[in-house]
């Protein structure tokens, strides 16, 4: 069979081109796994399925809410590490009193500083990478508002499509945070509402309707 907006070949059953990204006429998009067609493997026509299952992009506001209620979902834990960190300085910093040298003060904090923010990125990353490539294709965040993270076919991402979709955002918007933020504003003005990193990173955030 044949993509009908852009021609290219795709195999029988697909819910989503590989070459455009836009859904296979005649099929439904997102339509639950196991539901019976009397065709074995056949994907479920829009006539058999429940407009409840179909999916859309997500758009730019709906991705930011998600990412707040994420932030919080890790920020509050690691703030707390973090505050820990810091306040383990404080018997070293007492010891020194007034005449501290503000080497020594630098020498102290930096590694702690350090420590957290590779934990903080790490912690991010397996966050984001694991729960996007898990069975429920999204974060607590996603999950919350029912956008799903998808390949371009509509099927469940890798660990490494996830992994490469955040390093290609959050990883590099970290050191240079402009480029995360031009990155998510592609989101209003791409075809199928993908980020830079999305494009990059060949997924999709789909909406469940």
């Amino acid at each position: 069979m044949h993509c009908s907006s852009c021609g290219a070949s795709v195999a029988d059953g697909t819910a989503f081109c590989g070459a455009c990204g836009r859904p296979i006429i005649g099929y439904s998009v997102g339509a639950a796994p196991g539901v019976p067609t009397g065709i074995p493997g056949a994907a479920v026509p829009y006539a058999a399925a429940p407009l409840a299952g179909a999916v859309v992009y997500a758009g730019f506001w709906l991705r930011v809410a998600a990412a707040l209620i994420d932030g919080l979902a890790i920020g509050i834990p690691l703030g707390v590490l973090f505050f820990a960190t810091i306040l383990s300085m404080v018997p070293a910093l007492v010891q020194m009193g007034q005449a501290a040298n503000p080497m020594l003060v630098v020498g102290i904090l930096l590694p702690r500083v350090l420590f957290a923010l590779v934990v903080y990125v790490v912690v991010s990353w397996l966050y984001r990478a694991a729960m996007e490539s898990s069975s429920w294709q999204a974060t607590l965040g996603k999950r919350a508002l029912g956008l799903d993270v998808t390949d371009l076919n509509g099927n469940r991402a890798t660990f490494g499509k996830t992994s490469g979709r955040f390093f290609a955002g959050r990883g590099i918007g970290y050191f240079v945070g402009i480029y995360f933020l031009v990155s998510c504003i592609l989101i209003a003005f791409t075809e199928k509402k993908q980020a830079l990193h999305d494009v990059i990173a060949g997924t999709l955030v789909m909406k469940k309707a």
